[in-house]
């Protein structure tokens, strides 16, 4: 942001306050705002121009705009149990959904359509059996996954599980039975 950007963004609640008394024409007003919306687009653009033209020497800037821009906010709000009261605490709120989630995949409440991956609006029935992971489909799905893709929200490459297909589908695939079977989910899977 230059001063001349900072200027105009300062400067930009004038107009609003005389257009509201009447002493400013609303196409006046629109245009104070138009020219100092593009002001800062072209701010931003040369930002971003400067950062790509520079990124050969000057990766740390190039690298910490993108952070900046990946970051979102990972806290989960309040929640409602079904008696009406609000859950602020991180284990409560994990517990609340993952009743929901039992509800959904168990039918263990009749309020909610349990579902299961073979196919949108399936209904699920208990005399049905169980879906499963065999280990073939837990090794293959790592497999496929896109190595140039940028890390997902658990801050882990694709290269990593590629590579440990193999070691883990055993185990995976146990503990995607036991999660079906338990209608829960691991307390670590909750964090």
């Amino acid at each position: 942001m230059n001063k001349e950007v900072l200027d105009k963004l300062k400067h930009r609640k004038e107009p609003y306050r005389g257009w509201k008394q009447g002493q400013v024409a609303w196409e006046e007003y629109r245009e104070n705002v138009r020219a100092a919306r593009n002001q800062v687009r072209k701010a931003k653009g040369l930002i971003q121009l400067n950062l790509a033209r520079d990124i050969k020497g000057n990766k740390k800037s190039f690298y910490r705009y993108i952070s900046d821009k990946r970051k979102a906010s990972e806290n989960v709000g309040p929640l409602q149990k079904e008696t009406g009261d609000l859950v602020t605490w991180d284990m409560k709120k994990a517990e609340v959904l993952n009743d929901f989630l039992a509800s959904v995949f168990t039918g263990k409440r009749s309020r909610h359509t349990a579902q299961v991956a073979g196919g949108p609006g399936r209904d699920w029935k208990k005399n049905e059996e169980l879906p499963t992971a065999g280990e073939a489909q837990v090794r293959d799905h790592p497999r496929n996954m896109k190595v140039h893709k940028s890390r997902g929200p658990d801050d882990i490459h694709s290269q990593v599980p590629r590579e440990l297909s193999n070691e883990v589908a055993k185990t995976l695939s146990i503990l995607f039975k036991k999660s079906w079977q338990s209608s829960e989910v691991p307390t670590d899977w909750k964090r």
